[in-house]
């Protein structure tokens, strides 16, 4: 019996004549089918595309790929729909679901790898726009999303209670705050740069503590704590949190009492464990997971596969398929809470389980994370250059200090945020400090961990040698010869598993006569600049007299920034934004 045949009896229309609207009906049908062969995917809901009955002879198989936290969901559906004899075209459909993290399939799809598989089922759209976003990529288009799951934060019993669980609610930024205070909160996540649920909750940090004052150097300094107790992957996480609030392993440094996690494995790990977890769902709403249904762009996808894989989404999204999603403790797509599942997951009231979900981030906001993640939690490798020249005796209105005396201080204070694995070098500048040249090596680029003579570490040097700048007499600012000389010399030592950057400190612009002048400066630092090699000049003016003008247009010719600081006790704040401000442009 022909597929056509067998459609017709399965709606009960054999002995019926095919009417002209029918007809139409079958050829819109084909154009749908045909689209998503083409890739650009479409959510079939009608019933031209039968659903329950006689299989023909032979079954489609389905190979899907999907997140590991709804693999198992699915597996359920897939067994149902075999079981039940859900079919396409007459044909029964014999689906396997491979668990595969979201970040790995989307390098794959980027880099223009064949997929192996005829759908992909990732835990956020963000994975389908990375995946989009290579040159060489096939073109992956989503159908439409098949279940949710918020963000939220879990703890155990004690942490929560430390907190006021459940009555004492939290933003996203206070939580963090909370899991930065040294071993009070110890608080684990997944790497941003590989789990969207890590990234989505960074970003809801990033974009409220960014309205403060000071923000963006909180958000940075939360990260490099968050760093210290990252998994590679969700799927790791469970394992790194304290068995239980009596037990030994409660008092174990290296176990977590809270985690950020979505409602989901939250319910999945109570309902496999004694030990409850509780929820904090932040305030203002809970980023989402949305499950994307996704139909590569692949032309090996035979007529079948592209109609089955189709059918198989539109069983995910019928009653019986989302009745084994919320089984698994997902949300329908629309995010609205089933409370069953969020009570077993750890919700009470009056945490916010019941809020709608945030609004999704933008592309951009989400780049601008991942990048401030990389930056901030990879090592760095920094040449910091300062001027020395006369005016920096000047003082600095209201706090009976010199311009030199605050930048030292804000020096100190910056320098405490990096760890013993960063790069850190200093130079000082007027004109003629050493022979014909503008500039002198105070302390050489080295990491500052590294013991140096005495017992004595790199930091201990540098600390010593902030503490000794002085404003030199006689000299003025040597700015443009010193600025391509330490951009030279730092070019040269590049080293391409940190995050490489020149700081140019001066409370003026350019006063040497006799050196290159602005614009070529500018010829010679973008020709030394290489994209895959990124080294920003990070130029701050210093003072409320100082001309900011030089160093914005160095750092952008460097894909670095320039600020201007009226007074120098903002040197670390800024040189903290500028980390996170670079960070974002790499990534983009």
């Amino acid at each position: 019996m022909g597929r056509h045949k067998a459609a017709e009896e399965e709606y009960g229309t054999r002995s019926r004549p095919r009417s002209r609207g029918r007809g139409r009906t079958v050829a819109l049908a084909t154009v749908l089918v045909v689209a998503v062969v083409a890739g650009t995917g479409i959510a079939v809901r009608s019933g031209l595309i039968p659903l329950v009955g006689n299989c023909a002879d032979d079954a489609v198989d389905l190979k899907v790929s999907a997140s590991p936290d709804i693999a198992p969901a699915l597996r359920e559906a897939a067994h149902y729909a075999k079981e039940h004899k859900v079919t396409s075209d007459g044909n029964c459909l014999d689906v396997q679901v491979a668990a595969e993290d979201s970040s790995k399939v989307a390098e794959r799809l980027r880099d223009g790898k064949d997929p192996g598989f005829q759908a992909w089922v990732p835990d956020a759209s963000m994975w389908v726009d990375q995946a989009n976003s290579g040159g060489n990529s096939s073109r992956v288009s989503p159908t439409g999303a098949i279940a949710s799951t918020p963000v939220a934060v879990g703890m155990t019993g004690k942490a929560a209670k430390s907190l006021g669980w459940p009555k004492k609610t939290y933003s996203w930024a206070q939580l963090a705050a909370a899991g930065s205070q040294g071993d009070s909160l110890r608080l684990g996540s997944a790497d941003p740069a590989r789990s969207a649920t890590g990234l989505l909750a960074l970003t809801e940090v990033a974009g409220q503590a960014g309205k403060a004052k000071g923000g963006s150097a909180q958000v940075a300094a939360a990260a490099k704590i968050l760093a210290e107790r990252t998994v590679d992957s969700d799927s790791q996480l469970l394992d790194t949190l304290a068995r239980d609030d009596s037990g030994a392993e409660s008092g174990n440094p290296k176990r977590n009492d809270a985690l950020i996690l979505t409602e989901q494995r939250a319910y999945t790990r109570n309902e496999e464990s004694d030990g409850a977890l509780d929820l904090f769902y932040p305030e203002g709403g809970s980023p989402a997971l949305d499950y994307p249904y996704v139909v590569p762009d692949n032309t090996e996808l035979s007529t079948e596969q592209s109609r089955a894989a189709v059918r198989f989404m539109t069983f995910l999204k019928e009653s019986r398929g989302q009745r084994l999603l919320r089984a698994a403790g997902f949300r329908p797509e629309d995010g609205k809470a089933d409370q069953g599942v969020a009570e077993a997951a750890g919700a009470r009231e009056p945490q916010p389980y019941t809020a709608p979900t945030a609004e999704p981030p933008s592309a951009k906001a989400l780049q601008e994370t991942r990048g401030m993640w990389t930056i901030t939690v990879q090592s760095a490798r920094l040449l910091v250059v300062v001027d020395a020249s006369p005016s920096m005796a000047e003082p600095v209105p209201g706090r009976g200090q010199s311009r030199m005396d605050v930048t030292k201080a804000s020096l100190l204070q910056a320098l405490a945020q990096f760890t013993p694995a960063d790069d850190i070098g200093l130079w000082e500048f007027s004109t003629r400090l050493d022979g014909n040249r503008d500039y002198r090596e105070l302390v050489p680029t080295d990491r500052l961990g590294a013991r140096k003579g005495e017992g004595a570490t790199q930091r201990d040097k540098l600390t010593a040698a902030f503490g000794s700048l002085q404003p030199q007499a006689g000299g003025a600012t040597g700015l443009y010869d010193t600025t391509l000389a330490a951009y030279r010399q730092a070019s040269e030592n590049y080293a391409p598993d940190k995050f490489n950057a020149v700081v140019l400190l001066t409370d003026g612009t350019n006063e040497d006569p006799g050196s290159l002048t602005r614009g070529g400066l500018l010829t010679k630092l973008r020709e030394l600049t290489d994209p895959a090699h990124p080294l920003p000049v990070v130029g701050i003016a210093v003072g409320p007299e100082a001309v900011g003008d030089d160093v914005k247009a160095i750092g952008s010719a460097t894909g670095g920034s320039g600020f201007k600081v009226d007074d120098p006790a903002q040197i670390h704040e800024v040189i903290n934004n500028a980390i996170v401000e670079a960070g974002g442009k790499q990534q983009r």
